[in-house]
């Protein structure tokens, strides 16, 4: 395969299922590529397709200005970099972790004479270097780091600077795919009620179309957070709602369904309106929730 050499230069440590995606992208993209995975036999498909293959993670470190992290958990990291040179090195971490998480590699790098930028990978790696997948990745620390190697870290998949404090492409990251699996836990307990009497393939396309014109909720509760007045626009107020998840409790017993799914939510519903909060929506669940 021949670089182009126009295109900067950076190494990859980590070459799992997303680490493997990203490669191919950087790859694909004209970058020269070094990698490094823990078990080297993941290595050599890459190596075929132009990648330089380093011995250690050190090794790797030490061949390009730009390092990429994308390994298995922050201790995961700790154990690759744990003799590496980082002196001038712009490190990029896109390993999931937690935003606190993503300020103490910050704090850690730069001890280490490194410049720091954290990522939140938004996609699965099949959506990674495809055009128009939908792909992208937050990116958070460095402002001088992101603007040097915008051009290299758009090649996987578009990226959005999230801001200067390192743990916010964590925050960003993590607060979604929070969102994401309580539509799921939703999503798996509809499934439940239905599976025995109506076709899985038919209510699914009911599901997707709900749920679609369900999400612009998320609007209205940013209207309350940001006003702080919680019944602005409330066509299905709280008193309304409580009432109605007693029918989907009954519903839940009558088709031999756990609602384990549904009651965490549902008794928070209950107790924000056991305090005076009848003629709200469901934003005070997120006063609930705050941890004194």
């Amino acid at each position: 395969m021949t670089h182009n050499t126009e295109k900067s230069p950076l190494s990859l440590l980590g070459l799992g299922a997303m680490g493997g995606a990203l490669a191919r992208a950087w790859l694909a993209a004209g970058h020269p590529l070094t990698v490094w995975n823990r078990t080297a036999g993941r290595a050599e498909a890459l190596a075929r397709e132009g990648a330089r293959v380093a011995a250690t993670a050190a090794e790797a470190v030490a061949a390009s200005d730009l390092v990429v992290v994308c390994l298995l958990d922050h201790a995961s990291v700790d154990d690759a970099l744990a003799v590496a040179d980082l002196s001038g090195k712009d490190l990029v971490d896109l390993t999931t972790g937690t935003p606190e998480e993503a300020r103490t590699r910050a704090r850690w790098a730069e001890e280490r004479g490194a410049r720091f930028l954290d990522g939140g990978v938004m996609a699965v790696p099949p959506m990674i270097g495809v055009p128009g997948s939908g792909a992208y990745v937050f990116y958070s620390g460095s402002p001088a780091v992101f603007e040097a190697h915008a051009g290299t870290l758009a090649a996987p998949a578009a990226t959005v600077y999230t801001g200067e404090d390192p743990g916010l492409a964590a925050l960003h990251d993590v607060a979604l795919l929070s969102a994401m699996t309580g539509m799921f836990a939703g999503v798996a307990h509809a499934f439940a009620l239905v599976r025995e009497e109506i076709p899985p393939k038919d209510f699914a396309d009911l599901v997707v179309s709900w749920l679609s014109a369900m999400t612009p909720y998320a609007y209205g509760i940013a209207e309350h957070l940001d006003s702080g007045d919680y019944t602005k626009n409330v066509t299905s107020n709280l008193a309304m709602m409580v009432r109605g998840n007693a029918t989907l409790l009954r519903t839940a017993e009558e088709q031999k369904v756990s609602p384990e799914l549904l009651t965490p939510f549902t008794t928070l519903m209950e107790r924000r309106l056991a305090d005076g909060h009848a003629d709200e929506g469901t934003t005070g669940v997120i006063d609930l929730l705050r941890v004194p």
